[in-house]
C-alpha cells in the first residue's frame, strides 16, 4: 500500500509553480531565444509571460513590481516541442501480450498519464496520439483541467481499420477477438463512414486510418495496401462533412499513394516511398510523420535472439526498420514537408528527442529539424493559433536546454526547463 501511495503522490505530484496565479507575472530570462524557429535566434531577452500566456518580449533583462524572474540566461531557450505521433498507452518495452485481457480501465489510463507527464518532462508540451483507446480522451480532460501534469493532447482514439488488418485484434482465439473488436473497424463503403462518424463521436480529433498492414500487428498479412480505394474515398470525404482531417498509417507504396490520391491529410511512416510518391505528397500538399526512431526500434528488437516479437512481426520489422532512414532522406531531398513524430510507445516515452538526430542525418539542418516539431507540427495538427512559437498571444508554452541544440540537436535530449500554459514543471539548476 505505502508503494502505491508513493507512486500515486509522484504522479499526481503538483508542478514546480502551483499555479499560474501565484505571482502577477513572470519574466524569463533568456541567454538565447528561439522564438519563432527558422527565424535568427535572439539574445538577452526577456520572455513576459502573463495568464498563462506570451504576453510580449522585451530587449534585456528587465524586472518589474510583483514578477516571478525565471533566470535562463546560460541556456537556449525555445518554444516547448511537439510529437505529432505518439500513443501514451502503449509501452512495447514492458508491456506483456496479455496485458490487453487482464488491465482494466483504470491501469490504462494510469498508465497513459504517468507517459503524458513523463513526455512533458522531456520538453515535448503538445501531442498527438493517433490510435489509442477510449481511455485517451479521459486523459486529455485531466490534462486540460489541471489535475495530472501532461502535454496538450490532440487524439483519434481508435484507428479506422480492415477486419483483419492492422489496427484489428489479433492473436487470440476467436470468441476472445470478438470480445475487443473495435467499433472502428470496418468493410465497405458505407461501413467506414459509420466507423469515421463513430470516431468523431466517440470524441476524434483527427482520424487515424490504417491504410496498409503494419509491422506490430501479430497476423502474417504484410505491409500491403488493406483498406481499399473506395473505402479510403469514403472515409476522407466523410471526415470532411464532418470537420476533421485524416491521417493514414501507411508503409508499401501502393497504400501510400493510394491514401494520398484519396486526400489524406498526411501519412505516418511512409516506409516504402519513392519519388513518384514524393510528387503526390507535394500535389496534394500533404505532410509526411516519418517516425524513423520507430523503425529503429522495431528493427533493434528483431535483430535480438532472444526477441518478444513473433516470427510474423520479426518478419516485417527486418523488412521496415532499415528503410525508414533512407525513406526519410529521400522525402526531405524531394521537398516533401516533414512534421516531427515519433510513435513513441514503440520507442520508449521521454526520448522522444533521438528522432531529431535522424532527422538530421536525412539531410535536415538542427534549426529544420526543430521547425518540425515547432512551427511544422503546429500546423499539422492544427493548433498553430495557440502553440509552435513564442509570440504575443500564444501559450507560453517554453523549454531551456544547457548546450546549443544548433550545434548539436543531441542537446534536446536533455532538457533542462520545462514551462507550459505558464506553468512551471521542470527546472534543473
Amino acid at each position: 500500500m505505502k508503494k502505491l501511495l508513493l507512486a500515486t503522490a509522484a504522479l499526481l505530484a503538483l508542478p514546480l509553480s502551483a499555479t499560474a496565479d501565484d505571482t502577477d507575472h513572470t519574466l524569463i530570462h533568456a541567454g538565447t531565444l528561439i522564438a519563432v524557429p527558422g527565424e535568427t535566434p535572439l539574445r538577452n531577452k526577456t520572455v513576459v509571460v502573463r495568464d498563462g500566456k506570451v504576453e510580449r518580449i522585451a530587449d534585456g533583462f528587465i524586472t518589474e513590481r510583483g514578477a516571478d524572474v525565471v533566470d535562463l540566461k546560460d541556456m537556449t531557450v525555445l518554444p516547448g516541442l511537439i510529437d505529432s505521433h505518439v500513443h501514451l498507452r502503449g509501452d512495447r518495452a514492458t508491456g506483456k501480450p496479455d496485458d490487453v485481457v487482464k488491465l482494466e480501465a483504470g491501469d490504462v489510463a494510469l498508465q497513459a498519464a504517468a507517459h503524458a507527464r513523463t513526455t512533458l518532462m522531456a520538453g515535448f508540451t503538445a501531442v498527438q496520439d493517433v490510435g489509442g483507446p477510449p481511455e485517451i480522451f479521459a486523459l486529455r480532460r485531466a490534462i486540460d483541467k489541471g489535475l495530472v501534469p501532461g502535454p496538450h493532447i490532440r487524439a483519434s482514439g481508435g484507428a479506422i481499420s480492415a477486419t483483419g488488418g492492422h489496427g484489428d485484434f489479433h492473436g487470440y482465439r476467436g470468441d476472445v477477438l470478438h470480445m475487443f473488436r473495435s467499433p472502428t473497424i470496418c468493410d465497405g463503403v458505407s461501413d467506414c463512414r459509420r466507423a469515421v462518424r463513430q470516431a468523431v463521436k466517440n470524441g476524434a480529433d483527427v482520424i487515424k486510418i490504417t491504410a496498409t498492414g503494419g509491422v506490430l500487428s501479430n497476423t502474417n498479412a504484410g505491409t500491403g495496401q488493406q483498406l481499399m480505394d473506395d473505402e479510403l474515398d469514403a472515409i476522407v470525404q466523410t471526415a470532411a462533412t464532418m470537420g476533421r482531417k485524416v491521417t493514414a498509417h501507411a508503409h508499401d507504396k501502393g497504400g501510400i499513394d493510394a491514401a494520398l490520391r484519396a486526400g489524406v491529410d498526411s501519412i505516418e511512416h511512409g516506409s516504402f516511398m519513392d519519388q513518384e510518391t514524393a510528387r503526390l505528397f507535394r500535389d496534394n500538399d500533404a505532410v509526411l510523420v516519418p517516425t524513423v526512431l520507430a523503425g529503429m526500434t522495431v528493427a533493434e528488437w528483431a535483430a535480438d535472439p532472444d526477441t518478444f516479437l513473433s516470427p510474423f512481426q520479426v518478419a516485417k520489422a527486418r523488412a521496415v526498420g532499415p528503410a525508414m532512414q533512407d525513406m526519410a532522406t529521400l522525402a526531405w531531398r524531394n521537398g516533401v514537408t516533414i512534421a516531427f513524430g515519433t510513435d513513441s510507445g514503440v520507442s520508449a516515452h521521454g526520448d522522444n528527442a533521438k528522432e531529431f538526430q535522424y532527422m538530421v542525418a536525412a539531410g535536415m539542418s538542427p534549426m529544420e529539424a526543430i521547425q518540425s516539431a515547432t512551427t511544422v507540427a503546429a500546423r499539422h495538427i492544427r493548433m498553430d493559433d495557440m502553440i509552435g512559437s513564442l509570440e504575443p498571444g500564444k501559450h507560453a508554452d517554453i523549454i531551456a536546454v544547457d548546450e546549443d541544440p544548433l550545434k548539436d540537436v543531441a542537446a534536446l535530449m536533455d532538457v533542462d526547463f520545462v514551462m507550459k500554459g505558464g506553468v512551471v514543471y521542470k527546472h534543473e539548476k
